[in-house]
């Protein structure tokens, strides 16, 4: 007997398995497999932690308070740039590019102040990182504080966190758990119905009335 042969009576008894499940199994089944694909994503990423330093524009004798806000918006949109980063590399121990990776700046449109944060897996260099950026980003605006009659000034210094920012396992798992709940529900969605629902289905012809029967000859 070859071999498809004899695997042809275990796929048969899979399917017959298969069938004898009620329709609604796939939603159970990918709602476990995502809880525990989100549990396992949560237990093995490495923690990743966010520290901030902020940077306000300070208006000279020879300015107002909406020109400040106004290069406190440009300064933030190029500060991310290899001119301002360089000199943060030296600072951070890492290089411009990851320092671009890892570095994300905000701005205020009330207020003439710029959130610099750094991300790491170590708390110490998250701050040294956010640090090193917002001394950077003044020195590389002071440099031109003569023309444009604003200064930067560092705010506030980056705190080293105490807490990862990045998702914790139990949030994992519950994202985990919601995709594939989803996906399940999908699934039964496009499925298509069996044979017998089809069969079911079906219409069914009543019965012949009794005056036709007492007119058949």
């Amino acid at each position: 007997m070859s071999d498809s042969a004899k695997e042809r009576p275990r796929t048969d008894a899979l399917r017959a398995r298969l069938a004898r499940l009620p329709r609604w199994w796939p939603l159970p089944a990918c709602a476990a497999l995502g809880v525990l694909a989100g549990a396992g994503y949560g237990v093995l990423q490495t923690p990743q932690y966010t520290a901030t330093s902020y940077v306000v524009a300070v208006p000279q004798a020879k300015s107002d308070p909406a020109s400040a806000l106004g290069f406190a918006q440009a300064y933030g949109r190029v500060a991310t740039q290899l001119a301002v980063l360089g000199d943060a590399q030296v600072a951070a121990g890492v290089s411009a590019t990851e320092l671009r990776d890892t570095v994300q700046v905000a701005t205020s449109p009330d207020a003439p102040m710029i959130a610099i944060s750094a991300v790491s897996a170590k708390p110490a260099a998250a701050a040294v990182t956010a640090d090193a950026v917002a001394r950077s980003l003044a020195k590389s605006a002071n440099h031109s504080k003569d023309s444009t009659q604003v200064r930067l000034l560092t705010f506030s210094r980056a705190l080293e966190p105490d807490a990862p920012s990045s998702l914790s396992t139990g949030v994992t798992t519950l994202v985990g758990g919601c995709a594939g709940g989803l996906l399940g529900g999908l699934a039964l969605l496009v499925r298509p119905r069996g044979r017998a629902e089809a069969t079911a289905g079906a219409a069914v012809p009543g019965p012949a009335s009794a005056l036709a029967r007492s007119a058949a000859p």
